[in-house]
């Protein structure tokens, strides 16, 4: 009697530390398939080099490094034109994106022109763009990954340029003698490209840098398990199939007759209720507290979708497995859902196997859906189309389970009844 709980709890626990410590201890050694948008606009331009004019792109030279440099196993550097990375931007497909302007070849051209005739010199800029509605975690990857790759490239490109102004500055044969480049100038010629750092379409105040729809989701989560934990324990209380205590009080009303699946249809509508008052509830107090929300319509509507999905699954699993199904719905849910739910560490940023637990765990699509109206204008390509329908999903499968079941319990006369164990 004593032995069952215990080694119940402690599987339990060392499930929760694997699950909760694996996704984060390290998520640079698991980095993989992370989406960066790679744009290169440079249109080259014509330079003089020993005499003669030759056409270059440097664009294209420092597009070929980064593809060679950035670990293809940890990162996934998209190719793209401009119009491509910003739909993927503004959809959270990429985190970021680095952006090598139309007129890069043509300014460092002119920075090494510059070098050897007096004047004030302008580095060419490649710009590096954040995506903080992805989360804070996944700019933090974003800026360590940029600044590795575009370090590398700037030593390659100031070598490149510094070998090309020594030529220029090589004397003709009876001519004058080259001139001294300063130290300024090789300095410069060293680290010719500068890098500047630009968040897309930033989030305003009150998003908690990019953490508030992942806590709007967990409450929504939250309240599904919870709600159906109290509405399945109350209503059995009151139909006298579970004795009720309030203090030294104890209460049993006698069982009423009335089938499993009836019972559950009955629990089914209180849920359905609940979800839009806890929906409302929750969508007054983020407003309550000046919570930037561009779409409350959209917003209340799937909040009560997702708690309905959530909450009609879980009174399914209890009708199925009885008592035995809060130890499922915690660990479905909870213990498995908040790592894999991507709204803290990203899931390029996890052990793999978090990705497979994402493509079906409620907590990954609740949190799509949130992300989506919330930061991305409830957009549906962001994520808001998976959210429905995988919450549609979600309640038909707690629909079909729930009623298979409990009818085939019905069928069979496994009324409930109170029984005295042997």
């Amino acid at each position: 009697m004593l032995l069952f709980p215990i080694a119940v709890l402690t599987l339990l626990t060392a499930l929760l530390g694997i699950m909760y410590l694996d996704y984060v201890v390290d998520p640079e050694k698991n980095l993989h398939d992370f989406p960066i948008a790679l744009v290169n606009q440079d249109v080259g331009d014509v330079i003089a080099t020993g005499g003669q004019q030759r056409q270059v792109n440097f664009g294209n030279q420092i597009t070929e490094a980064l593809e060679k440099g950035v670990p293809a196993d940890k990162v996934d550097l998209r190719v793209i034109s401009i119009s491509e990375a910003e739909r993927q931007l503004q959809s959270g497909a990429v985190y970021g994106a680095i952006v090598i302007p139309s007129d890069f070849s043509k300014r460092l051209g002119i920075l090494g022109v510059g070098s050897v005739i007096p004047g004030e010199m302008e580095r060419p800029i490649i710009t590096l763009q954040t995506n903080p509605r992805t989360g804070a975690f996944g700019t933090q990857i974003v800026l360590r990954v940029g600044d590795q790759a575009l370090t590398e490239v700037n030593k390659q490109v100031g070598k490149q340029l510094t070998d090309q102004v020594a030529e220029q500055l090589k004397p003709q044969p009876g001519g004058p003698p080259a001139p001294e480049l300063s130290g300024a100038t090789r300095v410069t010629l060293a680290d010719p490209v500068n890098v500047v750092v630009q968040q897309y379409h930033p989030l305003p105040d009150g998003t908690g840098q990019g953490l508030s729809a992942f806590f709007y989701a967990l409450l929504l989560l939250l309240a599904g398990v919870v709600g159906a934990m109290v509405i399945h324990t109350m209503i059995d209380a009151q139909l006298g199939f579970v004795p009720t205590e309030y203090g030294p009080w104890y209460v049993h009303y006698p069982p009423t007759p009335i089938s499993r699946f009836s019972t559950l249809l009955i629990k089914w509508g209180v849920m359905v209720v609940t979800a839009n008052i806890v929906s409302a509830v929750y969508l007054s107090v983020a407003t309550l507290l000046d919570m930037p929300i561009d779409h409350p319509l959209a917003l209340f509507l799937y909040s009560a979708l997702a708690i309905i999905a959530v909450g009609i699954t879980c009174l399914s699993t209890l009708a199925a497995i009885g008592s035995a199904g809060l130890l499922v719905n915690l660990i479905l849910f909870i213990v498995l859902g908040l790592p894999s739910s991507g709204g803290t560490v990203p899931i390029e940023a996890t052990p793999k196997y978090f990705g497979w637990l994402a493509s079906f765990e409620p907590m990954h699509q609740v949190f799509l859906g949130i992300r989506a109206i919330l930061y991305f204008d409830a957009s549906f390509e962001a994520g808001l189309a998976r959210g429905v329908w995988m919450a549609v999903v979600g309640v038909a499968i707690g629909l079909v389970v729930g009623a298979v079941v409990s009818r085939f319990y019905d069928y069979k006369g496994l009324h409930r009844t109170n029984r005295v164990a042997a």
